[in-house]
């Protein structure tokens, strides 16, 4: 099963220097790195991303992110994936941008 991650550009250039992130300041704040599935993402963009352009969409394989990976309650009480070590560039499956448009972020076709 696929999941996503949602990085401003910055965030997703360091990402990719480094090979490794703790994700963004809220991942941080948190003590782990929020994912969400594909029913959820869009919702997840429009709630904490809402009027930001220059987004990067990235894919990642649920199980081979190992036992660190946990499914726990959040928005509504739907289990969303939470990465309890750092990310590590090899894991990604693909990325997109994640532009702007007139009535919100555009998805790549890959999700559908």
């Amino acid at each position: 099963m696929l999941i996503y991650k949602i990085f401003r550009r910055p965030e997703w250039d360091a990402f990719r220097e480094a090979g490794h992130t703790l994700g963004a300041p809220i991942d941080l704040q948190d003590g782990y790195i929020h994912f969400s599935t594909a029913e959820q993402v869009v919702e997840t963009a429009a709630k904490h991303f809402d009027g930001q352009s220059d987004l990067v969409l990235v894919a990642f394989e649920a199980e081979r992110m190992g036992t660190e990976l946990k499914w726990e309650p959040s928005r509504g009480g739907a289990l969303f994936p939470h990465l309890y070590r750092p990310l590590q560039m090899s894991e990604v499956i693909w990325d997109h941008a994640l532009p702007l448009g007139a009535a919100g972020h555009i998805f790549p076709k890959e999700m559908s």
